[in-house]
C-alpha cells in the first residue's frame, strides 16, 4: 500500500482528517476536485477565531500548515472510481494513476440544487442563503424572506424569524391550519403567490417580484435547497446511504465508520445540519477513529 490513509476531498473536514492523521505520522493523501461546498460565500461565520473569514482562505492556510508534515500527499484533481483491493482500497484518478492505502475517508461534500427562479443561483452563498447560524446576524432586523420547499420550511421561517422580520414564501403551495398557527405565533407573514424571480443590484438582494408585479422588500432569502453526494465514489463502494431532510446522508456511527469496513465519512456527507465547525469536528473524529483501527485492528 502506499498509504495509511487516502482522503477524497480537501476541505475542512477532508483537511482536519489529515492533519491529525498527519500528526500521529502517518502516510496521508489526500485528492481535492477544488470545489468546496461554500465556494459561492465570502465570509464564513461562527467558526472559532475565524469568524468573518474567507472559506477559501481558511482552507488555504490550513492546506499550507498540512503539507509541512512529511508523509502528507497532495493531488489536485477528482477521484473517479474507487473499489475495495487487498484489505486497502484503490481509488482511481480522472486524469490518470491509481492510489492505494489501507484506509480511506470520504470527504467530498455535498452538491446544492436550487429552485429554477431567476436571480437566485447568482446570489446563492451572498444574499441568498441557508442558515441563519452561518448568515444571520449580519442581516438583523432587515427584511427576510423563506422560500418553501417543504413542509420543514415551517420551521426554518420560525427559526429566521429570530434575526427580524420574515415573510414565508409559499410560492404557490398550501399550508395545514396547524403550520399557519405555527407561523402566526412567531410572527412570520405569509405569502401564497408565485415568486417570479429576485431582483436586486448585482449578488445584492432588494425584493422577491411576484406573477402579478408586485414587489416584496427583502434583503436576503435562506432556502434549503436539494442536496446530492458531489461525487459517485460512495455508490461505487456500496456505502449505506440514508435519506435526510436535506438529501443523502451517508450513514455512519459515532466514530463516523460506515458500513463498508476501513471507510470513514466526514462533512456534510455524513450528518445534517451543516457548519465549518461541524465538518472539522467530524474530520477529527473521522481521522482519529481511522488510526486507532491501524493500531489495534479493525
Amino acid at each position: 500500500m502506499q498509504h495509511d490513509a487516502v482522503i477524497i476531498g480537501g476541505a475542512f473536514a477532508g483537511l482536519a482528517a489529515a492533519t491529525y492523521l498527519a500528526r500521529a505520522r502517518r502516510r496521508v493523501c489526500v485528492i481535492d476536485a477544488g470545489r468546496p461546498r461554500n465556494r459561492f460565500a465570502e465570509a464564513s461565520h461562527g467558526f472559532l477565531g475565524a469568524d468573518g473569514s474567507d472559506p477559501s482562505s481558511i482552507l488555504a492556510r490550513a492546506r499550507a500548515q498540512l503539507a509541512a508534515y512529511p508523509g502528507v500527499t497532495f493531488i489536485e484533481g477528482e477521484a473517479s472510481d474507487a473499489s475495495v483491493r487487498n484489505d486497502g482500497f484503490a481509488v482511481s484518478l480522472a486524469g490518470g494513476g491509481e492510489i492505494a492505502a489501507h484506509k480511506a475517508i470520504l470527504a467530498f461534500g455535498l452538491r446544492d440544487e436550487l429552485q429554477p427562479i431567476p436571480g437566485l443561483q447568482e446570489r446563492w452563498g451572498r444574499t441568498v442563503l441557508h442558515c441563519p447560524y452561518c448568515h444571520g446576524f449580519e442581516f438583523s432586523d432587515r427584511p427576510l424572506g423563506v422560500l418553501f420547499r417543504t413542509p420543514m420550511s415551517v420551521h426554518q421561517a420560525c427559526l429566521v424569524a429570530e434575526w427580524g422580520p420574515t415573510t414565508l414564501f409559499l410560492n404557490g403551495a398550501d399550508l395545514v391550519p396547524e403550520s399557519m398557527e405555527m407561523l402566526a405565533r412567531h410572527g412570520v407573514t405569509v405569502e401564497r403567490d408565485r415568486v417570479n424571480r429576485l431582483v436586486g443590484e448585482g449578488s445584492a438582494l432588494s425584493g422577491a417580484e411576484f406573477e402579478d408585479g408586485r414587489v416584496a422588500d427583502l434583503a436576503a432569502l435562506y432556502v434549503a435547497p436539494q442536496s446530492c453526494l458531489a461525487s459517485p465514489i460512495a455508490e461505487q463502494l456500496s456505502v449505506a446511504i440514508d435519506e435526510g431532510p436535506m438529501g443523502p446522508i451517508i450513514r455512519t456511527d459515532a466514530d463516523r465508520t460506515t458500513s463498508v469496513p476501513g471507510l470513514y465519512a466526514a462533512g456534510d456527507i455524513a450528518r445534517a445540519p451543516h457548519s465549518v465547525s461541524w465538518a472539522v469536528a467530524d474530520g477529527v473524529t473521522a481521522g482519529t477513529s481511522l488510526h486507532r483501527a491501524l493500531v489495534f485492528g479493525g
